[in-house]
Order: structure tokens, then C-alpha cells, then sequence
């Protein structure tokens, strides 16, 4: 047990010295750290001690079956359309969360339901249920309902997707370790430190994003339109910039151009006006469609939409081969930046409404690290203090594995690229308190032995191996209910169950193996005949 080969303590000593070298930059400034010319690992001050914006957002469930029968109703269109035989369908409707479709030939249906088959997928997740529900009304006509479980999948489906955007969009702001997890089935946390003024996050959180290019119908009656009234394959959309005056507008329902087919967007200045614009790149299927679409339709209008609203409907005077196009609606430099980087994070699969909103003062956040550095030092102080009057020379060592361990700690967040918050500090002082516990163990083990006669070497190598087993099984059982908290907790509790794991393993390291060296090779050095403890 006190054999420590050289390698090994070379070994020790590298793995603390590289760790105690990662914990040094959190200590300082980020304005030294950033002229170093390259990433430096740091611990990250969270939304409790950096200050900043705290929202919680809900999604609308409603609004995604309303998304996925729309969908639907654009792939069985295409399906029916595309295949051989062509099967003609008329008078489809989505109304009620359903779609709904007549076959002109009814000796089609059983062509029709294979097709239908085929699409509306096969098992909603570990349910074996189908995702839509089937029906034939009338011998010809189909109904297409959402079920249950298809719902529930296509739900977690939108806020997994909506996460991965949210966390996009507020990359490109450049903020610093954001925090943005799911809350339940429908909700996302959004905690961004260093933020003080949530307005600009809240508006660009709030934008769908969703892109689309439409012919506009110059057929469309105006006084039609203000009755809600829209010819056959038309939607009526509200168009706030109408140069005619009309607040409404009537558009073709297929989108000639959707934002998947965006490749980038940025917010540039016209160079006639010099008025702020967004100007967008499309991909190679955009650029082709938006090509062969404008040489089509020369001299006609198309629109512009964002969440169902035309920003812009100019006419084509000549075909756009370029692959680029640009969005000119009145902005301001940060307006049309915000809707750059929405457009370019991608489209948010459901509307997202705020629920909840506050703001942490930086100020709020010095008291709170100000208290924690003093719980800190305080409970060093005692430790330390109470550990080398009860134990002498072995106390010594055990505190300094307490006060390596508290710059382990914090060079294994720094790799991890973790964030400290206040509850994050409480679990760091319980760390420091117990982080003694196997050494007080371990001592008082030596002492038993001592006491009944055994020699120096042999009580030392039985005090550290019998006292090993209550080590282990003592931080196992701590560990056990960190695991818990981690897995359970969110937030305050997950971020306190953290840095109590990694105190629990750097512990256990610092407190047994690192003082075992220690006391080794002074056992070595020194050939005591009596030790003191």
C-alpha cells in the first residue's frame, strides 16, 4: 500500500499540476485571458453571479397539428399527382385538425389508400400506433386524422428541433455560455448571463422565421379580400407595407421558395437608398427553382412572407439567375440584423410565446459571489485549522489535499467548459467540508493500530487500507444521491449536483491517494520510530 514507484509519482504530480494549471485563468480577467491568441478553458459565471436574462417559453401544440396537416396536404397533393397511375383528387380541405380529399375516380380508392400508406409512416415511436388515422366517408372520400401518438411524437419532435434553433439564434448574438434546456413537454428555459436588456433576446426569440416566396394573384378582387373572401388556390395574408393601400393581399397557397432552401442571410444596406436590407443566398435547389420561376413569371408580382406576414411584394422585371435576392421592408440596422440571423439559424418548427422573464442585476450577482468567497475561505480556515491541531504532521497533509482539491475542482469544470452558480458555491463549501472526511478516517484508523502495538509502517499501511472500504462505500452512497439530483434536478439542483460529483471524485483522489504518497515518502525519508497523530 506504500509502494510508490517513481513513475507513478511523476504521474500524480502532472495530472494536479495540469489541473491546478487550468483552474488558474478563472481567476482572471477576461480581458488578460483573451490576449493570450488562444481558447483558454475557464469556469463560467452563471445566470445567479454573472447577472443577466432568464425566459421561459412555451410552445403552442395546436399550432404544430395545424403544421403537420398543412404539410400533409402538400405531400399527398405531390404523391397522388406524381405516381403511376396519376390518381386525380378534388375539393381538399384541412378544416378541424383533419384533412380531407375526393377522388374523381372512385375506383381508385384502393390505389389511393396504399399511397396514403405510404406516407402518413408507419409506428409513432415505441407505440405501435399509426401516426394518422385513415378513413374512407361516402366510398370516395378520404379522412386523414392526427392521432394521439402521433401527436405526442410529432410534438417532442418540433421541441427538440425548436431547442437546437433557440440555442442557434442566441450563438449568433456572441453571448457567452448560454443556458438553454427543455422543461417538461412544451416549454425551454433560456438563461443567457452577461445580458442585461432581454428586449433584443426576446425579439429575436419571438420571430417564427419562417420564410416564404409566393406568386402573388393580381386577379384577386380587392373588395373580396376584405370580406376574407379568396379564390380557389389563394390565401389571403396581411401585407402592413402595401403601397396601394390595402392592408390585405391574396397569394398563391404552393410556396415557390421556403427558408430550408436558404444557405445564408445577412443584413447589408441597399446601394441606392443606403436603407438597411437583408440580402439571401439560396442553396442550389432554391437557386435553380427561383430561377425558373422568375424567367416564367417576368412582369408579375410575387411576395415576400415572414410568419405569414408580406414584408415586400415587388414585380419581376427580369429573370434573377444569380441565386440571391433581398428583403426591403422599412428596417433598422437591428431589425434587419435580428431577421438575418433568424432566417440563417433556420425556422423555428413552433411558435414559442414567453411565459416568464426576469433580469438579474450584475450587482445582485458580486454580493452572491462575495458571500460564497467568504463561506469559502471560512470553511477552509476551520478545516484546515482543525485538521492540523488534531492530527499534526498527517493533518498537514491533509490539508494541503484540501486546498489542491478546491484548484482540482475548478481546473475539471475549466475542461469541462462548465458554469458555476450559487448553488453551484454551496456544493462547493459542502465539497471543501467533507473533503476531509477519509483522511479523519484514515487517521484515526493509525491511531487504533498504534494503539495496540503495532509499528509505525505497518499501522499506516493498515490505517489506509482498512479504512479504504468505508471510504468507498461512504462515497458511493454520496454519490448515489448526486446522480440523483443530476438526473432529476434541473437548474439550481443540477448545477449543485455537479459540482458535488466532481468534489466527490477529486476528493476521494486528493484526500487518499495524494496524501498516501505523501506520507509514503516521508516514511521513507525519515524512518521515524514514533509518529505523532
Amino acid at each position: 500500500m506504500l509502494d510508490f514507484p517513481r513513475w507513478k509519482v511523476v504521474s500524480i504530480w502532472l495530472l494536479l499540476a495540469a489541473l491546478v494549471s487550468l483552474s488558474i485563468p478563472t481567476f482572471l480577467p477576461e480581458s488578460v485571458t483573451n490576449t493570450w491568441g488562444f481558447h483558454v478553458p475557464r469556469v463560467n459565471k452563471g445566470l445567479d453571479l454573472a447577472g443577466g436574462s432568464y425566459l421561459l417559453l412555451e410552445a403552442d401544440t395546436n399550432d404544430v397539428a395545424a403544421s403537420r396537416v398543412e404539410a400533409m396536404r402538400e405531400q399527398v397533393q405531390t404523391e397522388m399527382r406524381r405516381q403511376n397511375p396519376r390518381i386525380e383528387i378534388g375539393d381538399i380541405s384541412s378544416r378541424g385538425g383533419q384533412l380531407s380529399f375526393l377522388l374523381r375516380d372512385p375506383s381508385q380508392v384502393d390505389a389511393a389508400r396504399e399511397r396514403l400508406l405510404q406516407i402518413t409512416g408507419t409506428g409513432a415511436g415505441m407505440t405501435g400506433q399509426r401516426q394518422w388515422d385513415i378513413q374512407v366517408v361516402d366510398s370516395s372520400r378520404f379522412v386523414l386524422t392526427p392521432t394521439a401518438a402521433g401527436l405526442a411524437q410529432a410534438v417532442d419532435t418540433a421541441m427538440g428541433d425548436a431547442t437546437e434553433v433557440v440555442r442557434r439564434r442566441i450563438d449568433e448574438l456572441g453571448t457567452r455560455e448560454p443556458t438553454i434546456i427543455r422543461q417538461g413537454s412544451n416549454r425551454i428555459v433560456v438563461q443567457v448571463p452577461g445580458l442585461q436588456d432581454p428586449q433584443a433576446l426576446k425579439n429575436l426569440l419571438g420571430k417564427t422565421a419562417k420564410l416564404e416566396f409566393k406568386l402573388v394573384d393580381t386577379n384577386a378582387d380587392p373588395q373580396a379580400l376584405a370580406k376574407g373572401q379568396a379564390p380557389a388556390g389563394d390565401q389571403i395574408l396581411p401585407y402592413p407595407n402595401n403601397p396601394a393601400g390595402i392592408p390585405l393581399i391574396a397569394v398563391k397557397r404552393q410556396a415557390i421558395i421556403t427558408g430550408d432552401m436558404l444557405s445564408d442571410a445577412r443584413q447589408e444596406f441597399e446601394p441606392q437608398t443606403n436603407q438597411p436590407q437583408v440580402s439571401m443566398t439560396f442553396d442550389s435547389q432554391g437557386g435553380r427553382r427561383f430561377a425558373r420561376t422568375t424567367q416564367e413569371n417576368v412582369g408579375k408580382p410575387f411576395a415576400i412572407i415572414v410568419d405569414n406576414t408580406v414584408i415586400s411584394a415587388p414585380n419581376i422585371n427580369e429573370p434573377i439567375l444569380g441565386g440571391r435576392a433581398a428583403i426591403n421592408g422599412g428596417f433598422t440596422v437591428d431589425s434587419a440584423n435580428q431577421l438575418a440571423i433568424a432566417l440563417r439559424s433556420g425556422k423555428l418548427p413552433v411558435d414559442l410565446k414567453i411565459v416568464e422573464e426576469s433580469t438579474v442585476g450584475p450587482d445582485l450577482g458580486a454580493d452572491s459571489i462575495r458571500a460564497g468567497i467568504l463561506a469559502s475561505a471560512v470553511a477552509v480556515a476551520l478545516v484546515v485549522a482543525f485538521m492540523f491541531v488534531t492530527y499534526g504532521r498527517f493533518g498537514l497533509y491533509a490539508n494541503l489535499a484540501v486546498v489542491i482539491n478546491v484548484f482540482v475542482i475548478l481546473g475539471v469544470m475549466a475542461l469541462m467548459n462548465g458554469t458555476l452558480t450559487l448553488p453551484g458555491i454551496a456544493g462547493f463549501v459542502l465539497t471543501i467540508g467533507t473533503a476531509v472526511d477519509a483522511n479523519v478516517l484514515i487517521n484515526e484508523r493509525i491511531r487504533e493500530e498504534r494503539h495496540r502495538g503495532r509499528g509505525v509502517v505497518q499501522s499506516v499501511e493498515l490505517g489506509y487500507k482498512e479504512a479504504s472500504r468505508t471510504i468507498f462505500e461512504a462515497n458511493v452512497t454520496h454519490a448515489i444521491s448526486g446522480i440523483i439530483m443530476f438526473v432529476l434536478g434541473s437548474g439550481p439542483v443540477k448545477g449543485f449536483a455537479v459540482v458535488l460529483l466532481i468534489g466527490i471524485a477529486t476528493s476521494v483522489f486528493t484526500a487518499v491517494t495524494f496524501t498516501r504518497m505523501l506520507v509514503a515518502g516521508w516514511l521513507r525519508r525519515a524512518k521515524p520510530k514514533t509518529i505523532n497523530i
